[in-house]
């Protein structure tokens, strides 16, 4: 497996233990609709939360939360819209970004934006 696919992995199960440590409930991990792809949905007081987890071992491409381009921020929100349609005891969603900052294995910065984009 490519060390990039290990490093972003890796980021989406420390994201998910974060996010349980601070009440969370996550409903799904890598839920798919047709290709695209949510790395956490979760739920948190009745509101569902989709979340993206970016994971860099540098700085040297910018931030990791910065990667969440307009056109990822797109295909969250159609894969939303399917997971509402199939899920309709929700009703109220949000968007998050997860960023991590690993450093030999080692988590060196997280930062959860909440309400990120919408």
């Amino acid at each position: 497996m490519a060390k990039h696919k290990e490093t972003g992995i890796k980021g989406e199960h420390i994201a998910e233990n974060f996010l349980l440590k601070k009440g969370y409930n996550i409903l799904h991990s890598n839920w798919r609709f047709g290709k695209k792809e949510v790395d956490l949905i979760a739920e948190k007081d009745g509101l569902v939360v989709i979340v993206e987890v970016k994971t860099r071992t540098s700085f040297e491409f910018g931030f990791p939360e910065e990667a969440v381009s307009p056109q990822k921020q797109q295909h969250l929100k159609l894969a939303a819209e399917a997971f509402f349609d199939e899920n309709r005891q929700y009703d109220d969603v949000r968007f998050d970004i997860v960023s991590i900052l690993l450093n030999k294995d080692e988590v060196k910065e997280i930062i959860h934006f909440e309400d990120a984009f919408y």
